[in-house]
């Protein structure tokens, strides 16, 4: 059994992939897909959020603010009375993305600065997103305690000297399908030194299938192609990739295995 240990099912188009949430979901779990993680990207947005995946017993939420959709000052409180939730267990996603936002880098930093003392008041992990500033989030990381709560770096894409420090503050490298991408070169490089024990697995859907479905709409069930690219990749079984990858996540989240 596997796990989506981040995706946006809110965010999917049913109309276009002509399903319901019930089928995609079900589509997962026929790929042994046994849990999901629906990230929030906006405060606004989460309690819309929470109300498509109230019912489902294997998909589990986190709250936060994604840094491209960070428009004002990061409301603590309500990140803190909204992650309160049972059902979130997680803070962000987070971060910093100096790729698209140029102008921004400040309300990112402070934002991100705020995350990460919410995720230790509330003793939630981080789901942290980097992506062009990796000396700005290592360092922000170390100043204000992230290793107290830990989290993961998502969908990951920076270089292994990044991945080493975060893993050395006790994070986990989530990998998504951008992995299977043909130039995808150094990516590949690093997930072959990431330790089996700090790896996780995603679709980070609806965005980035992987190959054979790249141009398509991502879902979660695609992660299974993710995980067998990767067992490929470091030289181990599906299965051990898969026990491993699982084990992580609910170890992470905090959460009691499926079953």
């Amino acid at each position: 059994m596997i796990v989506d240990s981040h995706c946006h099912l809110d965010r999917l188009d049913f109309d276009k992939l002509d399903l319901n949430l019930d089928q995609v979901l079900d589509s997962a779990r026929a790929k042994q897909v046994e849990h999901f993680l629906c990230v929030s990207v906006t405060l606004d947005q989460f309690p819309s959020m929470l109300d498509k995946i109230k019912d489902y017993n294997d998909v589990s939420a986190s709250c936060g603010v994604h840094p491209l959709d960070q428009k004002d000052a990061l409301d603590k409180q309500r990140l803190i009375d909204l992650a309160s939730h049972d059902k979130v267990v997680a803070i962000g996603e987070t971060g910093l993305d100096y790729y698209y936002a140029k102008d921004t880098h400040k309300i990112q930093q402070e934002s991100f600065v705020g995350h990460i003392e919410v995720a230790n008041q509330l003793q939630k992990p981080l789901i942290i997103h980097t992506r062009d500033a990796r000396e700005d989030t290592i360092n922000l990381m170390r100043e204000h305690n992230a290793e107290k709560c830990g989290g993961v770096l998502h969908c990951f894409t920076e270089d292994w000297d990044m991945a080493k420090k975060a893993i050395d503050l006790g994070f986990y490298i989530s990998i998504s399908g951008i992995v299977t991408f043909k130039n995808a070169v150094e990516l590949k490089d690093v997930v072959k030194q990431i330790p089996l024990d700090r790896l996780l697995i995603e679709t980070d859907s609806p965005y980035l299938a992987p190959v054979p479905y790249r141009g398509k709409t991502n879902q979660p069930a695609y992660v299974q192609d993710v995980a067998y690219f990767i067992s490929e990749l470091k030289g181990i079984s599906y299965k051990e990739l898969a026990t491993a990858t699982t084990a992580n996540f609910y170890s992470l989240f905090n959460l009691a295995k499926q079953g």
